[in-house]
C-alpha cells in the first residue's frame, strides 16, 4: 500500500508517517520547500516538493497512491477568510487532485478537530450524532472542509477523524502548560472545574490507522479520544508526580484569560506571523466541558485507549527533557 500524507513537517502528521512506515507502507508526503523536515529526515519517505494550493504539486502527490491521509491544516490565522483559506478551500484542492489524478483511491481520511462540532453543552460528553456549533473561525473553517470531505464520498470512500486536545513528543500546543509546572506553577482556568478529553498521540495515530483500514469506517465519522475524562486538576498532580515537582495551583479568573487573548491578538496584527493565543482561544479554553464520547469508534474499529495519563506524561516528559526542552 502507498500512502499520501500531508502535514507530516508536524505534530500528528509526523508520528502519523512513521507509524504507516512501521506497518509497512510506503509513505509519500508532501512538503513545503521551506519546510523544517526534521521529524522526517534519515527515513524513507518519498518527498513530493509543494503546497495544498498547488495544483500542480497536488497533482503529482496523488498519482499512484492507494489511500491519502489529510492531516494538514492551519490552526492559527489573522482572519476568519485565512482560515477558510487553509482548512476548507485547501481540503477541497486536495479532493479535486484525488478526483481528478488519483486512480482506485481505497480510502480519503480527513484528519478534522473536535472544534469542527464544538464544546459539550452540557457535562454529556458530544458524539457523532451531536449537531456542529463550532464556537470559533477555526472551528468554523474545520466544520467547513468537513462539508467539502462528505461531498465527495461517491467519488471516493471517505472517512473523518476528529481528535480533541492533543499531546506527546513533539507537542508545542500543551509544552507551554509543561514549561509553566517546572517554573513551580498549575495555572487552573476559571473557578469552575473543567471537563477534557485528551489523547496520547500513540493511541491517536492507532485510532486512525484503524479508521483508514476499516470497511466499516468507509463514509463515517469518529471522534478518537481517551475513554477517561480529565480535569486540569487531576493532569497536574500527574504531571508533578512524573516531574517530581512541587507546584502552588494558580486558579486565573475568565476575565483575565480574555483580556489576555484580546492583548495578543491586537500585538499580533503588526507581526508577520498570526498569534498563537488570541480572543478566540481565550474562548475555547474557558469553557467547561470539551469532551467527547469514543463509543462508535470502539464499536466499529475495536479502538481503545491503550496509554494512561501517568504512561503519556511521563513519555512526553522525558522526550522534552532529552530534545532539551525541559
Amino acid at each position: 500500500m502507498k500512502a499520501l500524507v500531508t502535514g507530516t513537517t508536524g505534530f500528528i502528521g509526523s508520528h502519523l508517517a512513521e507509524h504507516l512506515l512501521a506497518k509497512g507502507y510506503d509513505v509519500r508526503c508532501l512538503v513545503r520547500k521551506t519546510a523544517n523536515l526534521r521529524w522526517l529526515e534519515g527515513k524513507p519517505f518519498e518527498l513530493v516538493y509543494g503546497g495544498l494550493s498547488d495544483m500542480g504539486s497536488l497533482a503529482e502527490a496523488v498519482k499512484g497512491v492507494d489511500c491519502i491521509y489529510h492531516v494538514a491544516g492551519l490552526t492559527a490565522a489573522k482572519s476568519r477568510e485565512e482560515f477558510f483559506k487553509g482548512n476548507r478551500d485547501a481540503t477541497r484542492n486536495l479532493l479535486e487532485a484525488a478526483g481528478e489524478h488519483g486512480k482506485a483511491i481505497s480510502r480519503f481520511v480527513h484528519v478534522s478537530s473536535q472544534a469542527a462540532v464544538g464544546p459539550s453543552p452540557t457535562a454529556k460528553p458530544i458524539d457523532e450524532t451531536s449537531p456542529y456549533h463550532p464556537i470559533t473561525a477555526y472551528g468554523e473553517s474545520k466544520k467547513a472542509a468537513e462539508e467539502a470531505v462528505q461531498k465527495f464520498s461517491s467519488v471516493f470512500p471517505i472517512t473523518i477523524v476528529r481528535p480533541p486536545a492533543v499531546y506527546g513528543p513533539r507537542d508545542v500546543g500543551i509544552y507551554t502548560f509543561f514549561q509553566t509546572m517546572k517554573s513551580g506553577l498549575l495555572p487552573i482556568i476559571g473557578f469552575n472545574e473543567k471537563l477534557v478529553s485528551l489523547v496520547y498521540i500513540r493511541d491517536l495515530i492507532n485510532g486512525f490507522v484503524l479508521a483508514g483500514e476499516s470497511d466499516k469506517a468507509e463514509g463515517q465519522t469518529y471522534f478518537i479520544s481517551s475513554e477517561k475524562l480529565y480535569t486540569w486538576g487531576e493532569v497536574g498532580d500527574v504531571t508533578k508526580f512524573v516531574m517530581n515537582k512541587k507546584a502552588v495551583t494558580l486558579r486565573v479568573p475568565h476575565a483575565i484569560i480574555y483580556a489576555a487573548g484580546g492583548i495578543s491578538e491586537v500585538v499580533g496584527r503588526f507581526r508577520d506571523k498570526p498569534p498563537i493565543f488570541n480572543y478566540e482561544k481565550a474562548r475555547d479554553i474557558t469553557q467547561q466541558y470539551w469532551t467527547c464520547d469514543v463509543s462508535k469508534a470502539e464499536r466499529d474499529l475495536e479502538y481503545h485507549q491503550k496509554i494512561d495519563l501517568e504512561t503519556g506524561i511521563r513519555e512526553t516528559v522525558e522526550w522534552y527533557k532529552q530534545m532539551k526542552w525541559l
